[in-house]
């Protein structure tokens, strides 16, 4: 259950916080704080048996029938991603109560930063492909989330979309990938897929199933050519940067490529692509950070370079290399958070980031200088540090490395790398602290206090420790991580910072040296620079997206012409075509078993029945008379129910017409009197053969099936286990609330939506063209003198009491006789529908004391909260449970839980059916007081 906490932890702080968002700041720090340090200790806790090989596991079934599974586990690779992901994550949190302003939403922004962290531990601890998708997904939502926190900031919505854009686009790919590569491995259990890289590099779709999977890591991990949203994801607040770059969303990418490296690597696909990748994406961004000027840009585009370099080094394929891209990540994390909360520090207390406008703050912002010295020191490479230990053993692997049969263009390129990374991390720590203080925006900066200051020099003390002591502080972790990345043992480990003079000493000293003397140069090559011609990314995307946007609308436009008739014929002759592919394959030819003799009653119904439907059609366009006729179909069709012995879908029928029927008519009263005729006699011709031909399909169908022999079916494991199993003798509700429940729930969510959507429809129908319209339909002759008739509206309310009191009677009486939730909701609706239609929609919306809204939400919530309630007592989700007890006065009942979920749906049928009733009565009510000067 440990690892179940893990994942649970900061979802719950994310709810928590969303539900206390009017505390204090201190107290939103506190939960943000406390779910992410809970999480550590378990963390270090489940640690020792991680590393010793016994790794922690757990799996529940989810829907097996896919192959999901919420099956996660803590091997030593999960372990290090989950440990930075939480240890920087509880840093974070204390920095940004510090940095952010007393103004700022604190609720919404950790509990957005929960949400991220949630999504990423997820990644991390997932043992199954298809949770990690879920996740995956997921971290792209929650960063766009925190990316466009400051939402009243054009940059900021700009660069949340972009990165939404890019990194859902890939997770697209990812998804396709992934599920390809579990149908080839034949499990999506990731130890079982690791297990079989040889059937699978074997496979004629490795090539499409390697290139899906790396369009999904390289969007996420910014590169080349995807690297362009991560500048314009630094409109965040510089805490969720610092974490984003350091231990998060971009680091997801590297996560994947180490997670699938047994199964994916190995081959020249995988070298020839990945590498190049990497290399590239190494040159190109440090190249640029070298020229930026914004500080959060110059660390921006460093993170695109660091994370080509550990693209680069997975791409290589040797476990030597997969230790060094493992150490380094380890040693990014902690120079790239740091620098970015100093980047935060400087931010807050000179007013800019503009490094042309800093200068000199060593001497009056000590301790911050120091820090951020020492993460640039890391970050460029240099000893004592742990940045320096990773950056020779890259070095030395790309000694080894041969691509495109050229031993050296590997070695030289990364040693430019090198040497740009050096320049640029130099360029920042003396630019900032060293000479002359110019101007800023702050009279007399300082150091900050320890909310602020102390997570980063934490994080810069830990990138000094890991040059000082490796063995002691990295070793063990990244020997195991490296074992669980290639799939062997752990390698024998040497971490120092001298390792005599070789190749990559040579390399690392040449960088240097040629970077300081690069930066003596820097401004003869800034203004070389300056006049290249460099595309902009961003333009770029911005022109492709409006291209796309326009491409799309043309296809809209000409697809979606404004014709329901041309939309319905479509509908239904895609189907009746289905329905006659499917009978022409299968063959439905009609059964051998004998008819029943129809009675003269079942025949006259029949009749009126095919009668009225002939009506509806023949007096379409008088709509009140064709009303009617509807009605006589819906009685037909309930007394066909009570011949058949079905007394709950009667029930339902009768309470079903009712409701629409009287909906139907407050929506014909916002209709015109005479409508037009709209189709021609050619088109109802074609309509009419379309009508006959798919209703004489659907009589054959029912035909050839109740002519059938009746087999055993599912209906007699329903007779036999409702009351046994469920507690009720009403067979139908018992399988609406408990064996079939799962479906019942997704239907009301669904009637929820439907509910949403007619009131986002109707809402605006009372202004612009459509309420124009509305106003010169309304006619006078459809109006009654008097308005709210006094017999109607005493009738009524002296109704309610007793119509609320028959749907709480049926309510309680479904369980195990006809009725249920659903009758009775629409009993209230009627109750509810008769005061409206009595009193008027004034006096009616005074006295409510719950809206509609509020209605739908709280019955979808009671419903999932019945299903999740039996998950604690270890039943499967929507079980239900029952029992007899006797009351006082009342004698023996029977209660099952089952009647709490019925509440719910009970709410969201009211909820839905009130929502289309007081919206149709809210349009005319606004376009009849709308002044005539607004009419116009």
């Amino acid at each position: 259950m440990a690892l179940l906490a893990l994942i649970f932890l900061p979802f719950a702080a994310a709810v928590l916080l969303g539900v206390t968002r009017h505390a204090s700041r201190s107290a939103h720090v506190g939960i943000a704080a406390g779910a992410s340090g809970a999480g550590l200790a378990i963390l270090l806790a489940q640690a020792p048996a991680a590393l010793a090989g016994m790794v922690p596991t757990i799996q529940i079934g989810w829907i097996p029938a896919l192959g999901l599974d919420l099956s996660l586990w803590l091997d030593p690779l999960a372990l290090l991603f989950a440990g930075l992901i939480l240890a920087i994550g509880l840093l974070v949190v204390v920095y940004a109560h510090g940095y952010l302003g007393k103004e700022e939403p604190s609720a919404r922004f950790f509990s957005f930063l929960m949400l991220f962290q949630g999504a990423m531990l997820g990644i991390a601890l997932s043992r199954n492909v298809l949770l990690m998708l879920v996740f995956w997904e997921l971290t792209s939502l929650s960063s766009f989330l925190l990316i466009g926190f400051w939402r009243d900031r054009a940059d900021a919505r700009q660069g949340a979309r972009m990165a939404l854009t890019v990194t859902g686009g890939g997770g697209l790919a990812l998804i396709a990938g992934l599920v390809l590569l579990g149908k080839v491995a034949g499990s999506y259990d990731l130890s079982t897929i690791l297990a079989r890289g040889a059937l699978v590099q074997a496979s004629p779709l490795y090539p499409v199933i390697l290139l899906l999977v790396l369009g999904g890591a390289f969007t996420k991990s910014a590169q080349f050519p995807f690297h362009f949203w991560l500048p314009y994801a630094m409109a965040a607040p510089t805490p969720v940067s610092a974490y984003l770059h350091s231990a998060t969303m971009v680091k997801a990418g590297v996560f994947l490529l180490a997670r699938l490296w047994p199964v994916l690597a190995g081959t020249e696909w995988w070298f020839g692509i990945v590498t190049s990748v990497g290399l590239a994406t190494m040159l190109f961004g440090a190249g640029v950070a070298l020229y930026r000027y914004d500080l959060k840009a110059i660390l921006a585009y460093s993170t695109i370079s660091q994370l080509g370099l550990m693209v680069m080094l997975l791409g290589f394929g040797t476990a030597a290399a997969v230790t060094a891209a493992v150490f380094h990540i380890l040693n990014h994390a902690a120079f790239k958070a740091a620098l970015f909360m100093h980047a935060g520090v400087i931010d807050h207390e000179t007013g800019t980031r503009d490094i042309r406008r800093l200068g000199g703050l060593a001497a009056v912002m000590p301790l911050t200088a120091t820090l951020g010295v020492l993460a640039a020191a890391a970050m460029a490479g240099l000893p004592p540090t742990g940045g320096f230990i990773s950056k020779e053993m890259m070095l030395e692997e790309t000694t080894h490395a041969l691509l495109g049969g050229q031993h050296l263009l590997v070695p030289v390129l990364a040693t430019i790398a090198a040497l740009l990374s050096a320049a640029y991390s130099l360029r920042y720590a003396v630019w900032l602290h060293a000479g002359k203080r110019r101007t800023g925006e702050v009279a007399h900066p300082h150091d900050p206090g320890a909310a602020m200051l102390g997570p980063p020099a934490l994080l810069a003390a830990l990138a000094l420790a890991l040059g000082l002591a490796p063995m002691t502080l990295a070793a063990p972790l990244v020997a195991a991580a490296t074992a669980a990345v290639t799939g062997t043992r752990e390698p024998a480990l040497h971490l120092a910072l001298w390792h005599g003079i070789n190749p990559a000493l040579l390399m690392s000293v040449g960088a240097v040296a040629a970077a300081i003397v690069l930066l003596f140069r820097y401004s003869a090559t800034a203004r070389i620079v300056a006049y290249l011609p460099a595309p902009d990314a961003k333009n770029l995307f911005d022109r492709g997206m409006e291209m796309s946007v326009a491409a799309l609308r043309h296809a809209s436009d000409w697809l979606h012409r404004a014709s329901l008739q041309r939309y319905l014929f479509v509908l239904f002759a895609v189907a009746l075509l289905l329905g006659l592919d499917a009978a022409v394959r299968f063959a439905l030819p009609a059964g051998t078993a004998p008819t029943t003799v129809a009675s003269p009653i079942a025949v006259i119904a029949w009749a009126g029945l095919i009668a009225a439907t002939v009506a509806v059609v023949a007096v379409d366009r008088r709509r009140f008379l064709a009303l009617l006729f509807l009605g006589v179909i819906g009685l037909v069709m309930a007394l066909a129910f009570v011949h058949l012995s079905a007394p709950d879908l009667a029930l339902t029928q009768i309470a079903v017409e009712v409701v629409t029927i009287v909906l139907m008519l407050l929506a014909l009263h916002l209709l015109p009197h005479h409508p037009p005729r709209l189709s021609g006699a050619g088109r109802r011709v074609r309509d009419a053969a379309l009508g006959l031909a798919g209703g004489g399909g659907m009589g054959w169908l029912a035909w050839a099936i109740m002519t059938r022999p009746m087999r055993d079916g599912i209906s007699r494991f329903h007779w036999e286990n409702s009351h046994a199993g469920g507690g009720g003798d009403n067979v139908v509700n018992v399988t609406l609330v408990d064996f079939r429940a799962f479906d019942t729930l997704g239907e009301i969510i669904v009637l929820g939506i439907a509910g949403l959507a007619i009131f986002a429809l109707l809402e605006p129908a009372a202004r612009g063209i459509a309420g124009r319209r509305l106003r010169e339909w309304r006619s006078s002759e459809l109006f009654s003198s008097e308005r709210h008739p006094m017999m109607f509206v005493m009738a009524a309310r002296l109704l309610l009491p007793l119509v609320l009191l028959v749907g709480f009677y049926l309510f309680l009486r479904g369980h195990n006789q006809p009725g249920g939730g659903f009758v009775a909701a629409l009993v209230f609706s009627i109750a509810i529908l008769l005061q409206y239609l009595a009193s008027g929609f004034d006096w009616t919306d005074e006295r409510r004391r719950i809206g509609e809204h509020q209605l739908i939400g709280l019955g979808v919530l009671i419903a999932a909260a019945t299903g999740l309630g039996s998950l604690l007592f270890g039943a499967p989700f929507l079980s239900s449970s029952f029992g007899h007890f006797h009351l006082p006065v009342i004698g023996d009942v029977e209660l099952a839980t089952a009647m709490l979920f019925d509440l719910g749906v009970a709410f969201v049928v009211v909820g839905a059916v009130t929502m289309a009733l007081a919206q149709l009565t809210h349009v005319a009510q606004r376009a009849a007081r709308q002044p005539p000067e607004e009419r116009a």
